[in-house]
């Protein structure tokens, strides 16, 4: 007798956005706000060349503060390298069409993993998680709202698949992802922050601690590089290790502390 398996769910990309400081607002701007983010989204997605895999996106829904959906893995290259920045520019033209208000500022997280229909499985848990890290909220909430208006988090995963494939082209660097843990809950994940436009090597060793590791050489594609920054003394590290095929390689990811 042949044993009974069941087939893996087919891989989802998952896309997930939150407003910032969403239960401050008044009812009705509350409403403008759900209202805009999908508009947001498509209006973005179509600059990225994301619109024909957005139309065909599955479990699409409204989460109150922001919105969910999945999109087939193919397009991660797209909303790891193009989608970010193309966000920024659509909510500084928000900005730019109603002054009077006050800016609006989103949190974007990405991950891959297997989903059925429903989008009820680890991987949509795992979104929301990266979504809810403490150092993405520090991040938006130490900017100004007028100049920073997009602040992103991948996966491991996603990372990985995206820049060691080479599909991601010549719209973002791997040295404009900085190495995260992120710790929420139970949850314990190696992750990878970006805002867009932002060169991380600026970053003050007084805000950002990168671990006490040596930063890797400088590459043609402008990832890592440059003398490492003494960090603030007494200041914690934490380091996560990961292993590769076989056992063999060994990835150390620091997190970066906000002050």
């Amino acid at each position: 007798m042949l044993p009974s398996w069941e087939p893996l769910w087919p891989y989802r990309a998952v896309l997930a956005v939150d407003a910032r400081n969403f239960g401050k607002l008044t009812s009705r701007a509350m409403q403008r706000v759900n209202a805009d983010i999908p508009q947001l989204l498509a209006q973005a997605l179509s600059t990225s060349n994301v619109s024909a895999h957005w139309e065909r996106r599955v479990f699409g829904q409204h989460t109150g503060d922001g919105y969910v959906a999945g999109v087939e893995p193919e397009a991660l290259p797209a909303l790891v390298s193009c989608f970010p920045g193309a966000l920024r520019d659509e909510l500084a033209n928000r900005q730019a069409e109603r002054p009077h208000e006050t800016p609006l500022q989103l949190r974007v997280s990405i991950h891959v993993g297997p989903l059925p229909t429903s989008g009820l499985g680890e991987p949509m848990v795992h979104t929301h998680r990266l979504l809810d890290d403490e150092a993405l909220r520090e991040l938006l909430a130490r900017a100004n709202p007028a100049i920073t208006s997009t602040a992103v988090i991948i996966s491991q995963r996603v990372y990985e698949d995206v820049f060691e494939s080479g599909c991601v082209g010549g719209a973002a660097l791997a040295g404009q992802f900085v190495p995260h843990l992120v710790k929420v809950k139970t949850f314990q994940r190696p992750a990878w922050l970006h805002i867009p436009g932002f060169d991380w090597r600026l970053a003050d060793p007084a805000v950002f601690e990168r671990g006490n590791g040596p930063d890797p050489a400088p590459s043609a594609d402008g990832a890592g590089g440059g003398p490492q920054q003494p960090a603030p003394p007494g200041s914690a590290r934490v380091s996560f290790s990961q292993r590769g095929q076989k056992n063999v390689q060994v990835d150390r990811l620091e997190r970066l502390e906000i002050r």
